[in-house]
Parts: C-alpha cells; structure tokens; sequence
C-alpha cells in the first residue's frame, strides 16, 4: 500500500487532532447522510454542540423552522425507502416462489 504524499510527492505526516474535531467531523457526516447541502450544513454548524448534536445557544427560532423542515423531509424519505424496499420484498418473494 503506498503512503500518502503531499502535491511535492513528499510522504504527510500524521496529524493529531482533538477530540472536538473528531465530533465536528461525526457532526458533518451526519447532516451529509441526512441529505443537506454544505451551505446548510455551515449555517447550522456554529448552532450545534459537537459533543451530542444538541443545540447551543446559538440555535434560533429561524433555524429551528428551517430544521423541521429538513426534518420532514428525511421522514419523506424514509416513507419513500420503506415504501421501495416492500416492493423490493414483494418482487423476491414472488420469484423465491416460482424457483421453489
């Protein structure tokens, strides 16, 4: 396996982070896979604890409006998800029958 190296093709050294970077990056992760953009992601960033993904006092009523609404949408998604894969469920069932 070939280490990383730099544009200059001198190899990187490990960088130590603290562990509030290692909750900032879980953080960014999970909006991403929730579906935001990274603009949104930024606005929202400066107003949630990284510890716990609870809000700070930054967090305002305008922001929280705009998370519901973020949150209606993924609960969209999960109806659109569960509703594929029981189609997804009914198309294995019926061809596990007729190779039986």
């Amino acid at each position: 396996m070939r280490s990383r190296s730099t544009k200059s093709g001198l190899p990187r050294k490990p960088r130590n982070f603290p562990e509030r970077a290692v909750d900032r990056v879980s953080r960014i992760q999970e909006l991403y896979a929730a579906g935001l953009h990274s603009a949104k992601i930024a606005q929202i960033l400066p107003c949630v604890r990284d510890e716990d993904g609870g809000p700070s006092v930054r967090a305002t009523p305008a922001l929280v409006a705009e998370l519901a609404t973020e949150r209606e949408r993924i609960d969209r998604m999960i109806g659109d998800l569960v509703r594929s894969r029981e189609v997804l469920d009914e198309v294995i069932e019926a061809a596990a029958g007729r190779t039986a």
